[in-house]
Order: C-alpha cells, then structure tokens, then sequence
C-alpha cells in the first residue's frame, strides 16, 4: 500500500536530513521533489497544488526555518497537511437503529461482495450481530458468490434465489432482520461496468427502502483517478457516507487515496488489504499519513499481535521464557503465531524505518524458512520437541525424511533452537522478563 509514493518521499527527506544547514533554495527544491511524486502516485492535481501551498506557507515559515532540526520540521508539517487531506479523524459507524442498515455500492469488479462480508466478518469480531442480504440480481451467480462466502467465514445471509426484484428484496431483508433482533443489515446492491440510469434509479430505489444508516462507495484502488469520479456520480444519486478502498495490497500508487476525502468530501472508512475475509482495515488518517512517510505504525502492528496471540497463551510464553522452559513445540507455536499476524514484510511494513531498523526494509525475507521450520517440528514426536538431545542421527533421518528436507536442515535448526535457549538464559539473569 503506497509503497511507490512512500519510496519517493521518504528519499527526498533522507536528503533533506543530509543537509548541513537548510536554506529556502533547499526548500524549494525538496518542495518540488514531493510535488512530482504526489502527481506520478495519480494524486489529482488540484488536490497537489493546494496541498503543496499549504505545505510552502509553513515550511518557510520561521518555526521551521530558526529550528534545530528544520528537516524533521519540514517532516511534520507534510505529515500534519498529509493528514488532513487524509481526513485527520477515523469516524466511527452509526449503528443506531433496529436494524442499522449499510448499502453497499460500486462499480462491477470494484470487490463489493467480498468487502460486505468482510464488513461482517469485522463487525462480528466487534461484538454486533450482522447478516447479509444479496440484491445483486443482474450479474450471473452474484448473490451465489455472496451465500458462499458468507457461509465459509459462519456468516448468516438472507438468500430469496426465487425474487428477481432487488427492491423486493430490500424490502424482505429488512422486515425479516427486525424480527430476528439482528443489529446490522448489510445489502449488497448489484454494480456495473458503466455507470447508467437503470442502475442508479434502483440503488435509489433500495434507499428509499433501506433508508440507510451508512452507504458505501466501494472503489477499487488500481483505477485511480476514475474512482474520484464514479463516486461522485453515485454520491448525487444517494447521498455516501464512506468510501471503502480494495486492492490497496494490489499495485496502486495510492493516488485515489490521497484525492477523494479532499475532492468529495466524504470519508474514506476502510481499506482491503486482502482476499481473505479478515483482511479489511479501519482507515486511520494520522497513522496510514505516517506509514507513508516511514514513521510506521507501531499501533497498528500492536492490533495485529493482539489478534494473532491469545492472552493466556502470551502468559504461559512468558513464564516459560522466566522459567528457562522454552521448548521446539514453543518455537513451533511463535510461528504459527506469526503466520496469523500476515507477512513478515507487512509487519516490517509498520516498523518505523528510521536509525537502527532501516536495514530491515533492505532485508530479503524469505517466507519459505518459516514453513521449512514448521515441516520439521511436525515431523518431530511430542518428546522430541520437548526434549530436542533425543535427536540422534537415526532419529534426524527419520524427520529429513518425514519434513522432505534433509539432516543438515534440522541440524541448522537445533542450532538456532540453542542459541536462542542461551540468549533467554542471559536475559533471564539480567532479569528482562
């Protein structure tokens, strides 16, 4: 997500940091630097000019100009301007209502089915009771493709194959999840691949019905500058209270992003940052502001080990690290762990990439190790794990064998499991934990 214009920018203030002493001619240069890259990431022009005015105004001003350090000065005031364009406050979902009802919205292909389950999907882990409603009757198998989605991730759907008329639908959703106490209906609205009347006199339609608490634009990062304007289409036929992003995982420049809460107005609320059905994220301003420019996200990478580890699990780690108990069936256990919180360079991805930890944006991150560690552990019986000197030279065949690898792999991996028993030894006496 935005890796291209945070590459840009973050080169640009690496070379600010590098001089000595800044002068407006350095200002202008850098100013100019970052106003190419904001227009090569497809961020609209008139959203750059008047970012970069604002931008100017300050960085000239003499807070930067007569500071110690006026390059992190400059920093702060791209990241505080970045931020509001952003929409400097995440706003949180009205969920008044018996039920609250969300309408989804969109092109065709902008990822709408997939991001109303993922909807429920995270409001379920929020503790709401959601159900989804397919009124997708124009595209072959739309509301099928719904069902089965929502079925696979133990979401519950009212599914009516026999009802040809989305408003019908509507209409049968909203009675039947007020009778069963659901708090949110979700209706997926059927989509085009160009915006016509047709289309948009029924999604009115449906909202008339509906009367929606929330109704999203659903917009597909890769398309840029097109999603600007498809949202504002929709936005004059029923009023949007929230753009979703998907595909931001895809190769987008992150263009749309910075121009349709400054264009329209309306808020950008979540992104997808995935295919599977949890991966749909809260759109933070301040924080995704601060990723761009390499400050990382430390909050974010926190909400992420808070998902993928257990409390009571993270306890029993703990005491077994103060205890010297760290066993292979523990460094098997970590991993699986890690596997949840996603790839190795996403969570990277969060970490401020200044001083010390810019060598790890530079690291080749082979994924495979992780999955070769895990085959061998697996291969492993409940005493060898816990108790790795039984592994002799027949045993450590066996396991090659059993892991498709080979001895000097589960060698290297014995050595690794020791090395790190003596680092928790001397931490332990240090008393770290």
């Amino acid at each position: 997500m935005f890796d291209a214009i945070a590459a840009k920018l973050q080169k640009i203030f690496k070379e600010l940091h590098g001089e000595g002493h800044l002068t407006e001619a350095h200002i202008d240069k850098g100013l100019k630097e970052i106003r190419l890259a904001l227009l090569e990431a497809d961020v609209n022009y008139k959203v750059v000019k008047t970012f970069m005015e604002r931008v100017a105004a300050k960085a000239k001003g003499a807070e930067v100009m007569q500071s110690l350090s006026p390059a992190q000065q400059i920093i702060k005031v791209v990241r505080d301007e970045m931020t509001a364009i952003l929409g400097e406050v995440a706003r949180p979902l009205n969920l008044k209502g018996n039920p609250a009802t969300f309408l989804m919205a969109g092109l065709q292909g902008s990822g709408k089915t997939t991001t109303a389950v993922k909807l429920a999907f995270r409001l379920r882990k929020e503790g709401k009771r959601a159900v989804l409603a397919p009124a997708d009757t124009r595209r072959p198998a739309a509301m099928e493709q719904l069902v089965i989605l929502a079925k696979s991730a133990g979401l519950p759907v009212y599914y009516y194959p026999e009802e040809k008329n989305p408003r019908a639908i509507v209409d049968k959703s909203l009675q039947q999840a007020r009778m069963d106490a659901y708090d949110v209906l979700i209706v997926d609205s059927a989509g085009r691949l160009h915006i016509d009347e047709e289309l948009m006199q029924e999604l009115k339609d449906m909202a008339a019905i509906l009367k929606p608490n929330e109704t999203f634009f659903i917009a597909d990062a890769m398309i840029g500058q097109d999603a600007v304007k498809a949202a504002t289409q929709f936005n004059a036929v029923t009023p949007l209270t929230g753009i979703i992003l998907t595909k931001m995982d895809g190769d987008s420049r992150g263009g749309a992003a910075l121009s349709i809460k400054e264009t329209l107005g309306i808020p950008i609320r979540y992104l997808g940052l995935g295919e599977k059905v949890p991966d749909l994220e809260p759109f933070d301003p301040a924080r995704v502001a601060q990723r761009i420019l390499g400050m990382g996200d430390v909050l974010g990478l926190i909400e992420k080990a808070e998902e993928a580890f257990e409390k009571e699990d993270a306890e029993q780690m703990a005491e077994k690290l103060r205890r010297n108990e760290f066993t292979l069936e523990d460094m098997r256990k970590q991993i699986r762990m890690m596997k949840k919180m996603g790839p190795l360079t996403d969570i990277l991805k969060h970490l401020p990439m200044g001083g010390p930890l810019k060598k790890l944006k530079e690291m080749d991150v082979d994924e495979s190790v992780f999955v070769q560690t895990e085959a061998i552990i697996n291969s492993m019986t409940p005493a060898e794990r816990e108790r790795p000197h039984l592994l002799d030279a027949r045993r450590k065949r066996r396991i090659a064998r059993g892991s498709g690898t080979n001895v000097q792999a589960i060698n290297q991996l014995i050595r690794q499991y020791q090395e790190m028993q003596k680092m928790i030894k001397q931490m332990g006496k240090r008393k770290m934990f």
